[in-house]
């Protein structure tokens, strides 16, 4: 039987992150789940969007648009039940700032560099440090980007391994749960690699 990835909101807004897990092998699935629901699924995915609500993280909004309050309420709770149940969790772009705010972390609200272009997604190196990520994709890659935040301090249990030329970090794990994350766009490169390997490995871990 296929692994399910549950993805909180509406199908067609997340059709390339379904198409990504399918071509693992998962089987994805979306909706609005009520609290106590996350035991019906074998992980979580957790894709880009607008930002988070800075008084999330113990800010004023300084920068931060396309706020998605619901999303970012239901995204947490999610996090607490799959976590506490020690299933997989793949932060994606925003995921990964969800994650680190989870955890007790900060984000910094608008950084240079990072944006997508008018015509599609910037691409730059990244450089990963001894992890599961180094496994899948050695110490040099290069990436897409398309975001304006990043992490700023990190949260508990969370290490950095992967980071851009300017130190913007680029790929997280956690130290003792199954919780990956990366701010780059792997669900937008297909079948090709570097993310098609990262959804087979993540499907792994269930």
């Amino acid at each position: 039987m296929a692994k399910t990835v549950y993805i909180w909101g509406e199908a067609e807004r997340f059709s390339n992150y379904r198409r990504w897990v399918e071509s693992a092998g998962g089987r994805a699935v979306s909706g609005s789940a009520a609290a106590g629901q996350g035991a019906l699924w074998d992980a979580l995915l957790l894709p880009g969007g607008g930002d988070l609500e800075p008084w999330r993280y113990g800010q004023e909004n300084t920068a931060s648009r396309g706020l998605e309050p619901e999303r970012d309420g239901a995204e947490l709770r999610l996090l607490q039940e799959f976590t506490a149940a020690g299933k997989p969790v793949l932060g994606v772009c925003r995921g990964l700032q969800t994650i680190n705010v989870f955890f007790g972390g900060t984000l910094a609200q608008d950084i240079p560099g990072h944006n997508a272009w008018a015509d599609g997604d910037r691409l730059h190196a990244v450089g990963t440090a001894p992890s599961p990520f180094r496994a899948l994709w050695g110490e040099r890659i290069w990436v897409n980007s398309a975001h304006h935040q990043a992490a700023g301090r990190l949260g508990g249990g969370l290490l950095a391994v992967q980071w851009a030329e300017d130190g913007v970090v680029e790929a997280l794990c956690h130290r003792r749960l199954p919780v990956w994350a990366v701010q780059w766009h792997p669900e937008r490169l297909g079948n090709r690699e570097p993310g098609r390997r990262l959804m087979a490995a993540f499907l792994g871990l269930v």
